[in-house]
């Protein structure tokens, strides 16, 4: 009984002696489970809570904050090119410009206009940060595309009609005597026209069908064709196949009752009658049209709008405009939206701003370049008879009109653009400081994630680490007991029954 007590109560203290040897190696309370199930227990939790915070804190929180910064850094960047056409608009605004002057506006418009949507095209890692859950598509088109064709369905608002300066009769400059002598009859002089009308997104679209222009009919609750609206007991005439060389032909004349739409332009022309139909109305407008052909930095349909891609006819792919959120979970059960999207910053017009803008300046200085050529030939000695004289005042005098007008458009597009563009940037603007709380947002969840690792960590190192001192002292008290013990059943175990026979 001595001999097996000994053993036993000496194996308990080597087992002793051999936990704390495995505790003092490790510096961990327990190697497997069944020493401690409450440890055991715990550490499991702890190690899944911190490896969740490791994933918010390590990964999710610094890639939302790379999409954030490359974002924010692309809507400075569009900020200041908008601020650039803005100034030139207020430039251009001005009744004082000289050739110069208007030179230097064009040649500034033609590189911005080239370079606003291309900050759209910014990307993250190989992910485009503006063009929704498309993160693999450009905002625009890389090349030019003559092969590529949609079918496009834009909603277009009351609000987007305008009214627009369309001129006749331009000056073409004489080239033979014969020419000069005929001089310009009034009937022949520059003409100015205002109409109203509403630009799409693109030119150089296919034919349009009538049935697909449609209005919002409030009284039924349903879209319908415009071209059954009633004015004046009369149908609407919705004319689509007219070219526009022949409505300028026709000193761009348009009826009341009447809206023409232009493929080479994309323009819907109203006529006043209509135009204030649905103005006062406050009427929404869809209209559906083809366009095969993109060129390289105009946007793609299928962020801003409804369309399907039918450049293949065998497998057309259908886009539906929708919200498309990205969010990153940074916490638990919390999520933060790290995308901006394009529609929500960067309009469709900006682009056909620009070039309208850039038209009227080239108008104004081919204007002002007939005046000077014409008073040139004033001066030349093959124009000195009195016929090409008179001749040549008339031309000048015709000349000089278009300058007026040209000079007259391009101060009022540019006076106007001045608001559109103010517009352009308060939309950024407002973008900008959505991004910016976002971040903020962020930051407070970076910092208390941080917070929340280091106290993660604390409970984690508590509940399975000891110290180092502490175990060195408990194995020298086992060890020493370990020690006691052998000697203690070396001098019972040496004692047998036989010594007491």
């Amino acid at each position: 009984m001595i001999s097996r007590n000994s053993m036993i109560n000496m194996n308990n203290n080597k087992v002793n002696v051999d936990i704390l040897n495995n505790q003092m190696t490790t510096q961990k309370k327990i190697s497997r489970p069944s020493e401690d199930p409450i440890i055991a227990i715990r550490a499991l939790r702890l190690r899944s809570n911190l490896n969740e915070l490791d994933q918010y804190y390590e990964r999710n929180i610094p890639d939302a904050k790379s999409w954030m910064e490359v974002t924010e850094d692309a809507l400075e960047n569009m900020q200041t090119i908008l601020d650039n056409i803005y100034s030139q608009c207020v430039n251009g605004a001005t009744d004082t410009l000289t050739q110069d002057d208007r030179s230097a506006i064009l040649k500034n418009l033609q590189s911005l206009r080239d370079q606003v949507y291309t900050e759209g095209n910014a990307d993250c890692a190989g992910r485009h940060v503006f063009t929704g859950y498309k993160t693999n598509k450009q905002l625009t088109f890389g090349e030019n595309e003559s092969e590529t064709a949609y079918t496009i369905t834009e909603n277009i608002s009351y609000e987007d009609i305008e009214e627009k300066r369309y001129y006749s009769n331009d000056v073409v400059l004489p080239n033979t005597m014969d020419e000069v002598v005929v001089g310009v009859p009034i009937a022949d002089m520059p003409q100015e026209h205002a109409n109203k009308r509403i630009r799409l997104s693109y030119e150089e679209t296919e034919t349009l069908q009538a049935d697909n222009l449609k209005y919002y009919n409030e009284d039924t609750e349903s879209w319908e064709n415009l071209g059954s609206m009633v004015l004046d007991g009369a149908l609407v005439s919705v004319v689509t196949d007219m070219s526009y060389d022949d409505w300028a032909a026709d000193d761009f004349y348009v009826g009341d009752t009447q809206a023409i739409y232009f493929k080479e332009t994309g323009e819907l022309v109203l006529g006043k009658d209509v135009a204030n139909q649905l103005s006062t109305q406050k009427t929404q407008l869809s209209v559906t049209y083809d366009k095969k052909g993109f060129r390289e930095g105009e946007l793609r349909p299928e962020h801003y709008f409804d369309c399907v891609d039918i450049s293949d006819p065998n497998n057309t792919i259908t886009y539906t405009k929708e919200n498309q959120e990205i969010q990153f979970t940074v916490a638990f059960k919390q999520s933060i939206t790290v995308n901006t999207q394009a529609s929500d910053v960067l309009d469709a017009s900006i682009g056909r701003d620009v070039d309208e803008l850039t038209n009227a300046v080239q108008a104004a200085i081919a204007a002002h370049d007939k005046v000077k050529k014409l008073e040139a030939m004033q001066k030349e000695q093959q124009y000195s008879d009195p016929a090409a004289q008179a001749g040549l005042a008339e031309w000048l005098e015709a000349a000089k009109k278009e300058a007026v007008y040209a000079d007259d458009n391009m101060q009022k597009l540019y006076s106007k653009g001045v608001g559109k563009f103010q517009k352009y940037k308060d939309t950024v603007t407002l973008a900008r400081t959505d991004l910016g709380s976002r971040e903020d947002r962020l930051l407070l969840t970076e910092t208390r994630m941080s917070n929340q690792q280091a106290t993660f960590e604390q409970l984690k190192s508590r509940n399975e680490d000891m110290e180092l001192s502490d175990i060195i002292i408990q194995y020298t008290a086992a060890y020493n007991a370990y020690q006691a013990s052998l000697q203690a059943s070396s001098k019972a175990n040496g004692q047998t029954l036989l010594n007491y026979l």
